[in-house]
Formats: structure tokens, C-alpha cells, sequence
């Protein structure tokens, strides 16, 4: 018998620290099969040169994605072209202030400093490689050692991004849903846009930062 696999596709495209886990946890509940996390972020320098092959053939292993390089800018053009008809979830926060909060906060505990991280920090952490946490930094954001964590470089960054994706999407917005996981209904919202009967289940919150 041939294993089951979802029919449509389903992207989650929000910034880091917006409640990616979160909906990833609801997906999982849901029966879809995530993709591989680690094979993802492995193709952020292929990402960076807007090389999608492998991207794109990672997704035809799995039902739903998260993450990096999912939460880049340009990936959700590529995914569309090559998976019509996939559903993108665009998770945000109440305001650029409380997302970059968060996303520091967050960087400021997995690193382990009691501080915010530095350059050599970020080039020292071992996740996935030692110094990956520094090349996402600078791959996607564009900033130096001088830069790291500038306020308004990231800032400009979540909100022209978020933008990007409404212009996008903007005669099809069937196939997207903008999620603020703070809002009372979100769980009804996410059941409803993947076409799941909602019956008052709960919304997990995970990874927090604080």
C-alpha cells in the first residue's frame, strides 16, 4: 500500500520568532509530514545565490515546510511556481518592535551569554556548522560585523518582506493566510484555510523566547 501523502502543500513562510514552531506543531498534529529541518538550512548559500533545484526537490520528499530557507525572501515565488496551488502561511507579530524583540531575545538564549551576541559569537556557535548562525545573518539581512542586529536593518527587512508576499499574492489570496498566532481565533482561522473542520482545539504555544 503506498504511503499517504497530502494532496496540497503547505509552506509557512513567516519570519523566525513569528510562532513558526507553533504551526509546524499544529501541521504535525494534522498528519502532515514536515520536511527534514536540517537538509533545509543546509541550502541557505544556494538560497543566497536564488538557486532553487534542490529546494524544490527537497520539497517533493515531504507535505509542509518551515523555516529557513522557507522564511527567506524570493522562496515563496519560486514554491509557487513550482507547486501551484500550495498553500502559504505568513505568521507575524502585532509589530515589527515586538518581532525583532522577540528575535534577539531569542539569539541572546541560544547562544548563552546572558547578552546579546557578537559577531565572533555567532562565528563561534555551533549549530548545523560553527558560524551558521553568522552566515544566516548575513546572507539574509545583509549586515557586517558593524551591523549585526541594527535596529532598523531588520526592521526594514520583516516589513518590506511581509509587503513583498501581500503584493504577491494579492489576486490569489486564496492561497494565502496571514496568521497573528495572538489573536483569539488563529486556531479557527489556520483549520478553516486548510480545509479541516475546526472544533474548538486549542492552539499550542512553543519555543517561546522568554
Amino acid at each position: 500500500m503506498s504511503f499517504f501523502r497530502k494532496k496540497t502543500k503547505v509552506f509557512c513562510i513567516g519570519q523566525n520568532k513569528t510562532g513558526t514552531t507553533t504551526v509546524e506543531a499544529v501541521l504535525k498534529s494534522l498528519g502532515y509530514k514536515m520536511g527534514n529541518q536540517a537538509k533545509a538550512e543546509s541550502l541557505i548559500y544556494e538560497w543566497s545565490k536564488r538557486d532553487f533545484k534542490n529546494i524544490i526537490k527537497l520539497c517533493k520528499t515531504a507535505d509542509a515546510f518551515q523555516d529557513i530557507p522557507f522564511s527567506n525572501d524570493f522562496t515563496f515565488v519560486a514554491l509557487d511556481c513550482a507547486f501551484p496551488g500550495s498553500k502559504f502561511i505568513l505568521t507575524i507579530r502585532n509589530d515589527k518592535d515586538e518581532w525583532f524583540e522577540s528575535l534577539t531575545r531569542f539569539h541572546t538564549k541560544i547562544v548563552g551569554k546572558d547578552r546579546l551576541p557578537t559577531a565572533d559569537d555567532l562565528k563561534e556557535f555551533n549549530y548545523r556548522y560553527k558560524g551558521f548562525l553568522w552566515d544566516a545573518q548575513t546572507l539574509k539581512y545583509g549586515i557586517d560585523e558593524r551591523t549585526l542586529y541594527d535596529y532598523n536593518i531588520y526592521t526594514n527587512y520583516y516589513e518590506n518582506y511581509n509587503k513583498r508576499i501581500h503584493e504577491y499574492f494579492k489576486y490569489k489570496m486564496e492561497n494565502l493566510l496571514v496568521l497573528n498566532l495572538s489573536d483569539k481565533d488563529a486556531m479557527e482561522k489556520l483549520y478553516t484555510f486548510l480545509g479541516i473542520k475546526y472544533n474548538g482545539q486549542k492552539l499550542p504555544h512553543l519555543n517561546k523566547s522568554k
